[in-house]
């Protein structure tokens, strides 16, 4: 029996190769529609920088005889000059005080110095950082105007608020 055991396998294998089907073929590749390349975004237009400021130019404001009261004025002129030095940081102001020749220069040194303060504190509370702010009295040394009446007097007694660089 061995020998028809020799026999009949060759044939049973031969019978289940024969009933095993065909690897199957892959299927041809199908054609993947791939998106058409996106052209480049437009070039953006080189930023514009922002305009030069304008020049800081000083500012002058007066005051009554006798007083280191802000005047409306003194106030809108202290605005401007706010205005155009706020963005700044490397801006210093210097405030100088300055007064008429009536009085002793005792007198009017802490008169100028009062009214130099007080343009400080004015520019202080508007949001101007104190340290950038100097306040100094020239008392009646520096006059604008030479003379003795009221025009020359009225011109003497302001303080100047002047701009400059760090």
């Amino acid at each position: 029996m061995p020998s028809l055991r020799l026999a009949i396998l060759p044939a049973v294998l031969l019978a289940a190769c024969a009933s095993t089907p065909p690897p199957a073929q892959p299927a041809p590749a199908q054609q993947v529609a791939q998106p058409a390349p996106q052209p480049p975004p437009p070039a953006q237009p080189a930023p514009t920088p922002p305009p030069e400021p304008a020049p800081l130019s000083p500012a002058s404001i007066y005051f009554e005889y006798d007083s280191a009261e802000l005047s409306s004025d003194a106030r809108s002129a202290l605005q401007g000059f706010y205005d155009a030095v706020k963005d700044r940081p490397l801006v210093l102001v210097r405030v100088e005080g300055n007064c008429d020749e009536r009085g002793t220069a005792e007198y009017n040194l802490a008169l100028g110095q009062r009214r130099a303060d007080a343009a400080k504190k004015y520019l202080v509370n508007l949001g101007l950082i104190g340290a950038r702010v100097s306040a100094v009295s020239n008392g009646k040394e520096k006059p604008r105007a030479h003379g003795s009446d009221e025009a020359s007097w009225q011109q003497n007694r302001r303080d100047d608020v002047t701009p400059s660089q760090r």
